[in-house]
């Protein structure tokens, strides 16, 4: 058997990462450079990384963030007081692992969304599911799935995310249906799952956006409680790099 069989097998075998990587030593006459210990580690290393990076690439698409932010890139200096060592213990994904929320807040423009997008960003990177989308896009999209009939495949894939980013709570008040949206998905998703709540009001003024006291109390009752509080203050970060 050539080398050229081989390749067409690795490729036909779906081994794009090992098949590239055992190319490129051969067409570049380094492969004798590895004994053979060494040069299988490197090729399944290569495959390893094939694989991460098409899954990643898969989950980021999946979980459509609003922007393409990395915890590097947060700046913890400035009047906006960032909880830095709630971020940097945050950093390492267990409080996902161990299914915890996070409650953003804070005034328009300081950051909350990027934020929470680089936590999305650092969740697919440990590959876990995530979905980000505002809560009013949210509730739009699920009435239109009660509508068509497609309501039990949306919210039994809202539930199964690893990472809910719900971004921009308290825009508005919800209305009767809304608010059984949200505590459906809630309720399903504590203890369970995940969610991060980006919004322009303290938590203590959620019930009021919520409305009907008995299903705010309920949605409180699970978010508030056991979650971690993330609060951002200082001027819009919009406007001072518009005055620069």
């Amino acid at each position: 058997m050539n080398i050229t069989q081989t390749f067409e097998k690795l490729r036909e075998l779906r081994l794009n990462g090992f098949e590239q990587a055992y190319r490129q030593l051969y067409e570049t006459g380094k492969a004798s450079q590895f004994n053979i210990d060494e040069l299988m580690a490197h090729l399944v290393d290569a495959e390893y990384d094939a694989r991460y990076n098409r899954k990643l690439s898969r989950l980021l698409a999946n979980a459509g963030l609003k922007q393409q932010a990395s915890f590097d890139q947060i700046d913890f200096a400035g009047a906006r007081q960032i909880d830095k060592n709630l971020l940097l213990r945050m950093q390492t994904c267990d409080w996902i692992r161990k299914k915890k929320d996070l409650l953003i807040t804070g005034p328009t423009g300081v950051g909350k969304s990027f934020v929470a997008c680089a936590l999305g960003n650092l969740a697919c990177t440990n590959q876990m599911k995530v979905m980000y989308t505002t809560v009013n896009k949210l509730m739009d999209r699920l009435r239109y799935a009660k509508a068509d009939g497609s309501y039990p495949k949306e919210i039994g894939k809202i539930i199964r995310q690893d990472l809910l980013i719900l971004d921009d709570f308290g825009l508005k008040a919800l209305d009767v249906q809304s608010r059984t949206f949200l505590l459906e998905i809630i309720d399903d998703r504590h203890g369970e799952k995940s969610t991060v709540m980006t919004s322009q009001l303290p938590v203590n003024q959620w019930y009021d956006i919520i409305g009907e006291p008995t299903i705010a109390d309920a949605v409180m009752d699970r978010l508030a409680n056991g979650s971690y509080r993330l609060k951002l203050e200082g001027e819009s970060m919009r406007k001072m790099r518009a005055e620069d």
